[in-house]
């Protein structure tokens, strides 16, 4: 396995860049937007290709570097489902995994920090973003945080994994880079304590003050999404209540570009043909096989995936590619489920 931490300064923030081989996918958790040159440097040396950028919970210290590197790669962005921010094109839950190409990360929910906080688990060590740093724990004192919860993320999860496990926070302030479970048991200061309601107390008393940047960094951060309503302004969008009239048509070819566990998860729209969105150029392009589709039998392209940004992004390219009468469904599956359109499993 290919494995990198990188460090912010400025922000005290780690992100890690992850990829089974050289020359295969990878992905990069908790990027930071002034860093995005050099990761995507590192991904070039690595002959790697980006496929995912991942944040374990919204920040509030620095501005993530989801959006840049969806825009430069066309990679997917991934958070938890609780998450507040737009430029999230897939959401997901406890009890799910985050896979690339010869990687799978358990995914679990750790709440506490953040209400959106999510830890990534794979045999050796875990991600844990902010909910367990290294002899510390994440403030809890805004965007929803609650002690009591991040004490059941901590005690009742997290610290239940093997003791040899590696922990990988995203932030560190005294330059330590790593540490284990059995490590940060015996001696973090702030989970030494004896019951939920002592560590309630005391993350109530720590009197922080607000991160330098926090007024710039979550509304920032919230609002980084593809606009879909340029999309839509350009005609390449139709609402769920216009691709209801349109599935089953002759002159229609509906494109799923979701993942199979979130296929399976969520359902598909009847009549859909799967072409999971990493594969989408080779489709698009000249010989491929929406192309020879679209062109061959001037089948209509309606792509969906599950909120509409990775249908936008295939919209792009798709009319980039010359597919000039591509589309998609505005809102993806979310918007589909809220119209009561029909789904299979």
């Amino acid at each position: 396995m290919l494995f990198r931490q990188l460090f912010d300064q400025t922000s005290g923030t780690y992100s890690y860049l992850l990829a089974s081989r050289r020359g295969g996918e990878a992905l990069i958790i908790d990027p930071v937007l002034e860093k995005v040159d050099r990761y995507l440097a590192l991904v070039k040396e690595l002959d790697l290709h980006l496929v995912k950028a991942v944040d374990t919970h919204m920040h509030a210290d620095h501005i993530t570097g989801l959006g840049a590197l969806r825009d430069k790669t066309h990679c997917i962005t991934v958070m938890g489902e609780q998450t507040k921010a737009d430029v999230v094109s897939m959401r997901l839950s406890d009890g799910d995994r985050l896979t690339i190409e010869g990687l799978s990360l358990d995914v679990i929910y750790t709440p506490g920090h953040t209400d959106d906080s999510y830890s990534f688990i794979m045999p050796d060590r875990v991600f844990t973003g902010d909910t367990l740093l290294i002899r510390g724990t994440g403030r809890t004192d805004f965007q929803n945080g609650d002690p009591r919860a991040q004490y059941e993320s901590i005690f009742g999860r997290l610290l239940k994994l093997p003791e040899a496990t590696l922990v990988y926070p995203a932030h560190d302030y005294k330059g330590d880079t790593v540490s284990t479970i059995g490590e940060e048991k015996a001696f973090n200061p702030r989970l030494q304590v004896k019951s939920v309601d002592e560590y309630v107390a005391l993350m109530n008393n720590l009197k922080l003050a607000n991160p330098k940047m926090m007024d710039v960094a979550i509304p920032a951060n919230m609002k980084v999404g593809l606009h879909q309503e340029e999309v839509a302004r350009r005609g390449w969008a139709v609402n769920a209540a216009e691709a209801l009239r349109l599935v089953g048509k002759s002159d229609i070819a509906l494109i799923d570009l979701r993942e199979k566990r979130e296929r399976e998860r969520h359902g598909i729209i009847p009549g859909s043909l799967h072409v999971p969105y990493p594969s989408l150029q080779e489709n698009i392009s000249s010989g491929g096989t929406l192309h020879e589709l679209a062109r061959s039998t001037s089948k209509r392209l309606l792509f969906y995936c599950a909120f509409g940004e990775r249908s936008a992004m295939a919209v792009q390219a798709a009319q980039d590619a010359g597919l000039a009468s591509a589309c998609h469904i505005q809102g993806g599956i979310d918007a589909w489920k809220k119209a009561a359109g029909p789904l299979t499993h």
